[in-house]
């Protein structure tokens, strides 16, 4: 995997800082219009989650399958369609992860953007498939939950996110010590769909959460489905 540091981007003499400055506005600018040109096409759409919870200290652990709805004004509504394990994991581990992904869809303060972060590039890499990435530091400008210090990766050719990982500034829960997260992203039709989350929570009292989620069949949901099978994030704890 080569790697290739922001200095080394701007080859040849005399170029220096400024000229690294400007490519690193330039990707960013992109990157926003991307992302930008992305929300404004989405339209009804559902997608499979497949998650994976444990507490390891507590040897408990559940697995739930969920069918995802997600409006074109980006309000998410569930639909369990099979659960296996401990319910302590799904009420106050699956259930609250849920809510916490429901609230934060669409926010545009949480949003990866300079308005809400600062961009350093780091440099270039090929990822595993070939295809280069720019990779950016990013800091939050507040700290406020849902924010994180990590990295973000571009594709170089459509200038949207494949790859996240990161410390979240500020904890969500007074029960929680520290939360790391990566996620991976696949580019279908010119859109960034999530592909993969994994999640590592240093909690009080339990000790160690495990957190793991899938996303597949991404699709444009144009079903009249009765609303009583969908449900808020935080109803799915409670059922069946």
């Amino acid at each position: 995997m080569l790697f290739l540091p922001a200095a080394a981007m701007c080859a040849g003499p005399g170029i220096g800082i400024a000229d690294a400055d400007r490519v690193s506005a330039d990707i960013i600018s992109k990157y926003v219009a991307a992302t930008e040109n992305q929300e404004n096409a989405i339209d009804n759409e559902s997608v499979e989650m497949d998650i994976n919870a444990s507490l390891p200290k507590l040897q408990k652990s559940g697995h739930l399958r969920a069918l995802k709805k997600i409006s074109r004004l980006r309000r998410s509504s569930y639909r369990v369609l099979s659960f296996q394990g401990d319910n302590t994991v799904k009420q106050q581990v699956i259930a609250r992860y849920l809510q916490a992904e429901q609230q934060g869809h669409g926010d545009k303060e949480l949003a990866v953007t300079p308005a809400n972060y600062k961009f350093k590039l780091k440099g270039e890499q090929d990822e595993n498939a070939g295809n280069p990435v720019y990779v950016f530091h990013v800091s939050p400008r507040k700290k406020r939950v849902g924010l994180f210090r990590g990295e973000v990766w571009i594709d170089a050719r459509t200038y949207l996110p494949v790859y996240e990982k990161g410390r979240f500034v500020k904890n969500p829960s007074i029960f929680f010590k520290r939360v790391d997260f990566e996620r991976a992203y696949t580019i279908q039709n010119g859109r960034s769909l999530p592909e993969h989350m994994t999640s590592t929570i240093n909690a009080r009292l339990v000790g160690r959460v495990e957190l793991n989620v899938t996303y597949s069949n991404f699709a444009p949901d144009s079903s009249t489905e009765n609303e009583g099978n969908l449900q808020p994030a935080m109803a799915v704890a409670a059922s069946n």
